[in-house]
């Protein structure tokens, strides 16, 4: 855990997924592009709660309920320096769960992930003759789209400024040869085990699909051995699958990760710590690890 979170006490009710996906995550998205903005100069509760019309009291609350964490952790938290601390042991952290292997005792990946890829021939058909049940759904992100097989989640992406159509183009242009059917009936439960950590248990480890070429595969792969509070960069993964010289190459596949969050790819950072490009935006970026540091310091209290 960040060492600057260190003595943040934590509401037992504090981490909660709004019921209105563009209600709370709205509103704290501006919190979080206005701190992203001006980290350097370390802007007080006054100053980020007059930014958005706001009061001291409405902001620290609100904050806290969607995040577990103050306004002022959450600065903490996306700093540089905090930034450079995650990546401090990002390569003995790889080398280790490497060692191990996914079921070892360094759990990998807190949301306690299974997975399995999809054969290359299933890819290069570009998903023919595979059904895809997709749906919407509140997360502490926003509106999260989510995508299944028979075999497990396949997809899972975000809505911006509403508009799903382009959230569903995002995940039809991945395979575009498959079938879509709307079915949040299937998908519901999926996002329920996703973004509810009470429902992150090792013994019913949540399924996930792959479907890339055999490359991206192995860097999504590795990205599953990221554990939380803790990130790497695109060189270290490059070198973990044996072609240190695929830096460029990582860094495509890593923005091509169908499950977002799911799969960490927010956990990769530029070998300064400076937090590089997603594509779901630097705010959610900045939005997940600040609320994956909320979910360490609850952990660490229970």
């Amino acid at each position: 855990m960040l060492d600057t979170l260190r003595d943040i006490t934590i509401e037992p009710d504090a981490i909660a997924v709004p019921d209105e996906p563009h209600s709370d995550y709205e509103r704290v998205r501006r919190i979080i592009a206005f701190i992203s903005q001006r980290w350097r100069e370390q802007p007080s509760l006054e100053a980020i709660a007059d930014h958005v019309g706001l009061s001291t009291t409405h902001v620290h609350h609100l904050f806290r309920r969607w995040a577990g964490l103050s306004p002022k952790a959450f600065l903490q938290a996306i700093t540089l320096d905090n930034a450079k601390a995650l990546l401090a042991s990002s390569a003995s952290v790889l080398d280790a769960t490497y060692e191990v292997g996914l079921s070892g005792p360094a759990r990998l990946h807190d949301l306690f992930v299974t997975h399995e890829a999809m054969t290359p021939g299933d890819y290069k058909a570009g998903g023919a003759g595979l059904t895809m049940r997709f749906g919407f759904h509140p997360s502490p992100f926003g509106e999260a789209i989510l995508v299944a097989t028979d075999r497990g989640l396949a997809g899972l992406g975000f809505v911006d400024d509403g508009d799903r159509q382009a959230a569903l183009a995002d995940m039809t242009r991945r395979w575009p040869k498959a079938e879509y059917v709307e079915d949040e009936a299937a998908t519901a439960p999926l996002a329920r085990r996703v973004f509810n950590p009470a429902q992150w248990q090792e013994e019913q480890p949540l399924r996930v699909v792959l479907i890339g070429t055999d490359f991206e595969v192995r860097v999504w792969q590795t990205l599953l051995r990221i554990p939380r509070d803790r990130a790497t960069t695109y060189s270290d993964i490059a070198r973990h699958i044996g072609n240190p010289a695929a830096c460029r190459a990582v860094g495509a596949a890593v923005g091509k990760n169908p499950v977002s969050f799911v799969v960490p790819c927010h956990r990769v950072l530029g070998r300064s710590g400076a937090l590089t490009g997603y594509h779901w935006g630097l705010t959610r970026k900045q939005a997940i690890l600040g609320w994956e540091a909320g979910q360490g310091l609850e952990a660490e209290k229970a």
